[in-house]
């Protein structure tokens, strides 16, 4: 007999992963229930990726229970984001603003990754959970899959660390992959939204289930750019704005097909960032709140949508208990 499985799938995006994290502690606190006891998958690329490992981690006195809330996550980028992405002025100087350089250390970022993970692995998440990078060294795309034997035993830490190594912030990661060194970089560069790919592997992990796919996103770009601007760029004038290209295009032709699809059964939740700045490193207090506020007028926004996917969360939970 088939079963109703609901999958999560959650864009990469740097400190603007509030947003995510907020929609989830707003299903959370509605629900009454973890995301890991709501969700048959999780997939994550970059800030996404650290989300959904995160919402997997169990309790360490409680295995059965979930150790963070959406909103302890919410609350990693409220206190830690401008440790993260701090403006080091001789870091800036010598990395010539990011051009010969990385723009930041990456020890801050482990650091509070060493703190929420510990030394938790994969094979300890709550429910099955997959985060993107590319490897450097095998010039190949890596989904690191909780629910597979040789990624079982992988650090929760490496691997969000492997995934949210966004080139030009931070340096690649260094992992050993199957007794192999390797570096990995941000899953960005090939998929912000990984919800292609988790539809896919939900296909594969639940065959003749009904799937349902929730995709998360963390702010549309809406500040154009200009083909007088452009014209004028070269290599290092393209940097940035190529990458801001690249990760919305492919975040909108992802939402295109899914919608081709599954119709309904897919949806997707996003919000302009009017006031919030779009860039993946802006941790000022000012934008902080910013990203918090356009979370709330997400959910007001699609109250009526987020209501009814409330009420679908809940009937699975009642069919499962």
């Amino acid at each position: 007999m088939s079963r109703n499985r609901t999958v999560l799938s959650i864009d990469g995006g740097g400190i603007r992963g509030i947003i995510p994290a907020m929609v989830l502690h707003h299903l959370e606190t509605a629900t009454g229930h973890p995301a890991a006891d709501l969700f048959d998958l999780m997939v994550g690329t970059s800030t996404g990726g650290i989300l959904a490992l995160g919402l997997a981690q169990p309790d360490p006195e409680k295995p059965a229970k979930s150790r963070y809330s959406a909103r302890d996550l919410a609350d990693l980028y409220a206190n830690r984001g401008s440790q993260i992405f701090g403006k080091n002025i001789w870091r800036q100087l010598r990395s010539a603003l990011g051009i010969f350089d990385e723009s930041y250390s990456a020890s801050p970022l482990e650091s509070a990754l060493a703190d929420y993970f510990d030394d938790h692995v994969l094979g300890d998440c709550r429910c099955p959970t997959i985060v993107t990078a590319y490897d450097l060294e095998a010039r190949s795309t890596t989904f690191f899959k909780s629910f597979k034997s040789e990624h079982a035993q992988i650090l929760c830490k490496s691997a969000a660390r492997a995934t949210s190594a966004a080139p030009t912030f931070f340096e690649p990661a260094k992992l050993q992959l199957q007794g192999q060194p390797t570096a990995l970089i941000d899953g960005a560069v090939f998929l912000n939204s990984p919800v292609v790919s988790a539809y896919a592997e939900a296909l594969r992990l639940f065959p003749g289930d009904n799937i349902t796919v929730i995709s998360l996103g963390t702010g549309e770009l809406v500040k154009p750019i200009s083909g007088q601007q452009a014209a004028g760029w070269g290599k290092i004038g393209w940097m940035l704005p190529v990458l801001d290209c690249v990760f919305d295009g492919m975040s909108k032709a992802a939402d295109y097909q899914m919608t081709l699809f599954l119709g309904e059964r897919y949806q997707r939740f996003q919000i302009d960032l009017e006031k919030a700045s779009d860039e993946l490193d802006n941790a000022t207090p000012g934008n902080i709140t910013a990203l918090f506020e356009a979370s709330s007028r997400l959910i007001d926004r699609e109250s009526k949508r987020l209501g009814n996917l409330i009420k679908h969360l809940q009937l699975l939970r009642f069919q499962q208990s």
